[in-house]
């Protein structure tokens, strides 16, 4: 059935598509952006299936091919639904579901070479040993990373995964997946305390490997790589979110060829503890034409507050911002005022100028599938710590897991989980081989919008224990919710990245 299914799926997608273009044709994309979101989230759904049943094919594992004709059923129903021309039980789906929970066993190295798979296991043992004794004091006391964890991860050589031998990194071909899982097994511990630190490297990497001359390579890249310096990113204003283009904050240029910075910036994590900050600044006319990305140094600082002071009298001030979740890393507002900063700070130099936007979207690419890994790691957590709960819990004189509902709820959360991570590793192919960064986001996407679905379960199925600081489950809960606001607005990505692109398809 599952080939019927995905076939009627695939040209249903597609008369949708041709509907939706034609829409916007007529009366622009601002008129229809609800009827691209549908369109978007609908593709997600034809596409994970997709990325499962690949999966299934290629680890010939029965339980990968239940869990994609789950998915495939899953998104002809939704497709269906909407145009009228049938509709699929959901009380069979949950019953499959149920039914895949009874039979669940660890999937994450089905098919995998025995390369991942070693580094998987060693990762995992890893961040078991070094990171998860302090995640939850660190979140719940809004504490410093501890150093024992970035020197114990400078020594993996882990902030070096995308950097390429010649420059003191550990990448000697393209392997974005291994990235992925290393990623997968630090955030499984502490999304902000390990999986985090190595996706704030990974922005600037891609700019400086795309746009950096070869001295900015050879002077950042090996520091970067063994962990003498670490990175922040500094991109988001105070009236500037997901709208790059419309950035302020002005480098003016000075006479000696330096470069003076006055301005704020939000939301920029780690920023204290870093001695790098990616900062894209106004240099030029309005629009993204008109920004470029600048590399400035600065001495590491501890806690939620600092105030860098240079001999020229330029100061950096910095104030930590309380959220949530996702804390350890602290995520600073950032004041400039009449900061100086070398010529050679300007990534690309004099060929640099005015190319900001497009070193900082390129950069964006890799952190979102990188996100789309966070999310993977997050919901791999609270998945198994909601099996091992909902096993070992008595309600009612048996274990939660004896209800049906119970199960249906877990198969919905492998499911979840399981697709997430392979439509991620299916845009990592694509990444490898220089294209996939519509796929990337997309992977972002539906990740981070699930994973806040899977920790929400988790918390449910832990009753008020999931409520509780006490349990992990409620730190994944609201750790999952910032993973579709940074590296990508979820709206935005829908309408301005993806939606633009599957449109631009029927052109």
């Amino acid at each position: 059935m599952s080939a019927t299914t995905t076939t009627s799926s695939q040209k249903t997608l597609t008369t949708l598509k041709r509907q939706v273009a034609s829409a916007v044709e007529a009366d622009g994309p601002e008129a229809h952006q609800i009827d691209i979101d549908r369109l978007v989230w609908l593709h997600a759904r034809v596409e994970v299936a997709r990325a499962l049943r690949e999966w299934a094919e290629s680890s010939k594992h029965p339980l990968t091919g239940d869990l994609a004709e789950v998915a495939e059923l899953q998104a002809f129903s939704a497709l269906s639904r909407l145009t009228g021309e049938g509709f699929l039980d959901a009380v069979q789906i949950s019953r499959r579901l149920a039914d895949i929970a009874e039979r669940l066993e660890p999937l994450q190295d089905v098919g995998a070479s025995e390369a991942h798979r070693l580094l998987r296991s060693s990762l995992r043992e890893f961040a078991d040993r070094e990171v998860k004794p302090y995640a939850s004091r660190m979140h719940r006391q809004d504490e410093d990373i501890p150093e024992h964890i970035i020197k114990s991860m400078a020594g993996l050589g882990l902030f070096g995964v995308s950097i390429p031998a010649e420059y003191g990194g550990a990448q000697v071909t393209p392997d974005v997946k291994a990235m992925l899982i290393a990623t997968e097994e630090l955030s499984r511990a502490s999304l902000a305390g390990a999986g985090s630190l190595i996706t704030r490297p990974e922005i600037l990497v891609q700019a400086l490997l795309r746009g950096g001359t070869e001295k900015q390579k050879r002077q950042w890249l090996p520091a970067i790589a063994n962990g003498d310096k670490m990175v922040a990113v500094a991109v988001t204003e105070p009236d500037c979110g997901s709208d790059v283009a419309s950035l302020s904050c002005p480098a003016k240029e000075l006479p000696d060829g330096d470069w003076e910075i006055t301005g704020t910036k939000l939301w920029c994590s780690f920023a204290g503890r870093s001695e790098l900050v990616m900062l894209l600044c106004r240099t030029g006319q309005a629009g993204h034409r008109g920004l470029s990305a600048f590399v400035i140094e600065k001495p590491a600082f501890a806690g939620h507050e600092f105030e860098y002071r240079q001999p020229g009298g330029g100061t950096l001030i910095g104030k930590a911002i309380p959220t949530i979740g996702y804390r350890g890393m602290h995520t600073f507002e950032l004041s400039f005022d009449h900061f100086r900063t070398l010529a050679s700070s300007l990534i690309g130099e004099g060929e640099g100028l005015n190319r900001g936007f497009y070193l900082q979207m390129e950069g964006f690419a890799m952190g979102r599938i990188q996100t789309a890994g966070r999310a993977v790691g997050v919901m791999q957590a609270a998945f198994e710590d909601t099996l091992a709960y909902t096993k070992d819990r008595v309600v009612f004189g048996q274990p939660i897991f004896a209800n049906e509902l119970a199960r249906s709820k877990v198969g919905m959360m492998a499911l979840w989980l399981q697709g997430s991570r392979q439509l991620s590793y299916l845009a990592a192919r694509m990444l490898d081989e220089g294209n996939g960064q519509t796929e990337a986001s997309l992977a972002k996407l539906y990740a981070c919008r699930v994973a806040e679905s899977l920790t929400r379960e988790a918390t449910q199925l832990h009753g008020a224990m999931g409520y509780s600081e006490e349990a992990d489950v409620s730190r994944y809960f609201v750790d999952a919710r910032v993973l579709g606001i940074f590296e990508g607005a979820e709206d935005v990505l829908s309408l301005r990245v993806i939606g633009r692109a599957l449109l631009q398809e029927m052109d």
